[in-house]
């Protein structure tokens, strides 16, 4: 049964790899910030790191709250096809989205399968009503909260840097501050939990209590000032070239800083939405272990993330240019400047919702950066018809794997239970 059950497990992350982390990647490589292959090793790298970090919060939620499984106790097997069902209905959904080019969510095909199961089988009672809510208001919380972020940023840049008529001097003066800002949004976040293990370690071996948040702020002025030397040193190479012929030299520049928003995207994509996708095979295997439903001591395992990060990287490289090329260039077309901006402003938005253990949407997080850069650069500049399409699959992304969901429920239940 585990073995059944990783194999569609590694389906899952396979199609959330070819989607939703495609997607959370179009960007960079749509600008030409990294190519592909740097794409894959960004993500399998960061994903993974980024799931075990900081996903097993939000994987609770996605188990524990959607459908009640305490309604489960008597009945583990019911709750283990259930979930069996949700790896089915959700790794199907991804996979028909990847194939017509859109850029879905995986947390909401999971949330819809989860509450298809339950309302067939308990009945709609089940379902917590209000934390689909929840959910459901991520779909215009996410993109307008990034959107506004990545208009922020993008404004600042393009009115103190990309207008001026010296760009790469004005450059030179904000690179410290470009560094600070990227590493705050980082820093603030993340480095906390990274520097817990090392804070305990002081305490207990040598006595030594340190302030919550000393050493990351150390961390985040070393990592800001070393990336400030860097990119000074950088754009020495272009301190005597006066021709700005098609912005090239400034977005160039700008561009090395896409490469670390991008590394960001996939942490905190991993964060959000790698442990969402496996989260079902993380139940079935405590049930197959403890032969009892999971509650409040549920945790993801480590092997299990292993899994969907090799599936991930699977599907990224075999079947992700379709969302890749919908993101990065279908929408808009993107510049070093305006991706970093969006990919800046979607970390920040999605690293902020893992911290609360909101499952939010890092496609409608990249989504809403991206028309926000667009319309920004002229309204004429968005392609409508391709926002339009997205937003029609993303309010059926819900209703359609819930459907899913309910009715491979029906047919294992059928096959498995008898």
């Amino acid at each position: 049964m585990v073995l059944v059950t990783g194999l569609l497990a590694f389906y899952v992350a396979w199609n959330l790899g070819a989607n939703d982390v495609a997607n959370s990647m179009g960007t960079s490589v749509g600008s030409k910030a990294v190519t592909l292959k740097q794409a894959l090793i960004i993500a399998g790298v960061l994903e993974l790191s980024g799931a075990v970090l900081f996903g097993r919060q939000v994987s609770q939620t996605l188990v524990t709250e959607i459908v009640n499984p305490s309604l489960f106790v008597q009945a583990p097997q019911v709750f283990l096809t259930g979930m069996l069902a949700v790896l089915l209905a959700s790794g199907l959904w991804l996979n028909l989205a990847t194939a017509w080019g859109f850029p879905v969510s995986s947390t909401h095909a999971v949330v819809g399968a989860i509450a298809g199961f339950g309302g067939v089988t308990v009945g709609i009672q089940a379902v917590n009503w209000r934390s689909l809510g929840t959910i459901s208001l991520t779909w215009v919380v996410t993109p307008v909260v990034s959107g506004l972020i990545t208009a922020l940023f993008y404004t600042l840049i393009k009115r103190w840097i990309l207008e001026q008529p010296h760009p790469l001097e004005q450059l030179r003066e904000w690179i410290p501050w470009l560094s600070t800002v990227l590493f705050s949004v980082f820093g603030v976040l993340v480095f906390p939990t990274l520097t817990q293990p090392v804070q305990a370690m002081l305490q207990n071996r040598w006595g030594v209590v340190l302030p919550s948040y000393d050493l990351p702020l150390a961390l985040g002025a070393i990592a800001a000032i070393t990336l400030t030397l860097i990119s000074w040193r950088q754009l020495a190479k272009y301190a005597n070239q006066q021709d700005n012929q098609n912005g090239l030299p400034i977005e160039q520049q700008l561009g090395r800083f896409q490469v670390l928003s991008a590394c960001f995207v996939a942490f905190a994509h991993g964060s959000n939405d790698v442990g969402n996708a496996v989260a079902p095979l993380a139940a079935i295997a405590y049930i197959h272990r403890t032969h009892a439903v999971p509650l409040n001591d549920f945790q993801v395992p480590f092997w299990v993330l292993g899994l969907g990060g090799m599936g991930i990287v699977t599907g990224l490289a075999i079947w992700g240019k379709k969302v890749i090329a919908t993101i990065g260039e279908g929408i808009t077309p993107l510049q070093p400047s305006g991706g970093f901006c969006a990919e800046l402003a979607t970390a920040t938005t999605i690293l902020l919702a893992s911290r609360l253990g909101l499952p939010a949407s890092t496609s409608h997080a990249l989504v809403g950066g991206v028309v926000a850069i667009g319309l920004l650069q002229g309204q004429h500049s968005v392609r409508w018809q391709i926002i339009r399409e997205i937003g029609l699959v993303w309010l059926i992304t819900i209703p359609s794997a819930a459907g899913l969901g309910a009715v491979i429920f029906s047919g294992l239940r059928l096959f498995l239970l008898g």
